[in-house]
Formats: structure tokens, sequence, C-alpha cells
């Protein structure tokens, strides 16, 4: 398993700096946001990109200079949007961002599954929360059968035919949220789909993330690291189902934080050993998305955190191979 980090933390500084600074930290792999926006795509501006060899040819020796190789080029937004002209336009970014993953030598695209309308002709997203009413359970068959399989098959077979897989991330109030709703776009579709696993977004669902990562298994293409901060005292009052506003941490039964300050040393061990266990090597990709914290100095504690537990090597010839004891192990 190597570091990484969402090139999405590190916007504060100019592309140079930021290879640097990722590059002192001790990363070793960068997850490269093609959101669209100028400011958020500054350290991948793929339709520049495309249209100049040149730049490309830079940029992929300005990355390789730094030490660093992409883990992925994540292409998160509103894939599902009931708008027209906001679902048309991630679908062009999309096709755009798997033609620039083929040109740069990147297999692996991060992205989210994306929230539907309710039926047709309806204009606002709707996520189905409790499947008890049957009305609930129709509009639940109906974007899975006609929106969320449709969509992503073709979108799935673009990025196949660029050479990508598509990592999935289970999002709280999307159409995955969970590990068996990736699972059961991949059972519908195949193993071009697999999740990018953030387990920030099943600690407060009470999803456990060890047991998600044994039943994911060879399904994680990618992992995010970042963690949830659970405030009890709130817990009592409004439960898990929390929607007050994100500017106001200390007022939630729940926030995004950085590694480390939602859950201990113990379970981050135990995290990195599930990974091991399912044959996950590849990036582990830092996020600093605490509200409380500014953010040059979340990722570096984060990062600071994360490295002594990084498993690096593959584990190799066993310890009692060594010892002449291979015998005595065997049944």
């Amino acid at each position: 398993m190597k570091i990484g980090i969402n090139s999405l933390f590190i916007t504060q500084f100019e592309f140079e700096e930021g290879l640097r600074f990722a590059q002192d930290l001790g990363v070793e792999r960068i997850e490269m946001v093609c959101l669209g926006s100028e400011e958020s795509n500054k350290y991948c501006d793929f339709e520049k990109l495309l249209a100049d060899q040149g730049k490309l040819r830079q940029w992929l020796d300005a990355l390789e200079e730094h030490g660093l190789r992409i883990s992925a080029l994540a292409t998160p937004g509103e894939p599902l949007s009931p708008n027209k002209e906001t679902a048309e336009a991630y679908s062009r970014r999309f096709r755009q961002v798997c033609k620039l993953a083929e040109a740069a030598g990147v297999d692996r695209l991060t992205t989210n599954g994306g929230v539907p309308e309710a039926a047709p002709g309806e204009t606002y997203p709707f996520w189905v929360a409790d499947s008890s009413k049957p009305y609930h359970r129709g509009i639940l068959r109906w974007q899975w059968e006609e929106r969320v399989i449709p969509f992503w098959r073709e979108h799935a077979k673009i990025a196949q035919d660029h050479g990508c897989r598509l990592c999935i991330e289970p999002w709280i109030g999307e159409i995955m949220y969970s590990p068996p709703t990736v699972m059961k776009l991949r059972d519908a579709i195949g193993p071009v789909i697999g999740c990018n696993l953030d387990p920030s977004h099943f600690f407060p669902q009470q999803i456990d993330v060890i047991e998600s990562i044994l039943f994911l298994s060879d399904a994680i293409y990618h992992v995010h690291i970042k963690d949830t901060r659970i405030d009890p005292r709130n817990v009592k009052l409004q439960g898990l189902l929390d929607t007050s506003p994100h500017t106001e941490p200390e007022k939630r039964s729940w926030a995004f934080t950085q590694i480390g300050w939602g859950h201990d040393e113990r379970f981050w061990r135990e995290f990195i050993t599930a990974l091991r266990f399912v044959g996950y090597e590849g990036a582990l990709s830092v996020e600093m998305e605490c509200d409380y914290m500014e953010m040059t100095e979340g990722t570096e504690k984060a990062v600071a955190f994360l490295k002594p537990l990084v498993l690096e090597k593959p584990p190799g010839k066993k310890w009692w191979e060594y010892a002449g004891f291979q015998s005595m192990m065997e049944d």
C-alpha cells in the first residue's frame, strides 16, 4: 500500500508547490480531481491536457519528478441528475476524463453513484431512506431499473473502452450508499464496477467498516482515508439522521474529520490489516474534510498519523519459513 492524497486538498498551493508539499510529506500517489470548476481542477485541467500533447507530457513529467504516480482520476458530480443539462455536462466531462485516463496510463476512475428523481418528469433528486412504504419500494425499483443500471452500464462501457475500471464511492444520501448497494450495481454490470472505499460515510450509518472490507474483498479498487467524529451529546438529542448545517460541526451528531480524530489508532490498524487480508495493495488516498481545522495543518497531521500504520511491502516469505519450521506449519 502507498500513501496517497486527493489533489482537492492541496489546491491552496500552486501546482509545483503542491507537488513538493506532497512529496515532502512522504506521499507517493495522487488522486487527480477532475470536477470541472477552475479552482478544483487546477491540478488536472483535462481539457487543456487533452488538447496539447506537450502539456500532457510536461504534467506527467512533473509528477514523476516529485515521486508521484496517479492512483485515479476523480470525476464526482451529479451523474443521475434529473436536470438534463447537469446530467449531460457530467457525461461530457466523464467521456473526456476517460480519454485523459487512457492517454496518461491511468486505469481507475473514482466517482459517486448519483441520485435520480423519484418518477419520470420530476425535477428533484429523491433518496429513499425508508422502504417500509410500498410506494417507496416502487420508487426504488423504478430508479434502479430505469435510471441507475442503464446509466452506469453505458458509462462503464465507455470507461472499459479506455482501459478503466469505475470505483464507486458509497455516499450518504445517494443511490449507492453502502457495500451491498455497490455490489448490486456490480452484479448487474460486471467487474468493471468496484468500490472506492471511504469509511467516513459508513460510521454515521453504523455500518461496520471492517466487515465491509471483508464483504467487498477484491471489489475494492481504491481507498479514501477520512474519519468521522461522532458527538455523543448531540446524538442523544438528534440521532444520526442529522440535518444540521456542516458549517456548525459543534452542533452536529457527526462530522467528517481527519484520520485519528474520530477513531483511534487501534481501529486504523485493524483497517489496514483487513485491507491486507483481502489483498488490497493500492493507494490510501488522504482527504482532509475537517470543518474545524486548517487544511494544510490537517493534511500534515493526517499523513503523520497514517505513516507508521501503512504496510508498504508485500507479505513475502513467512517468519516460520526463515526459521525452518515449514514442515511444522503444514497440515
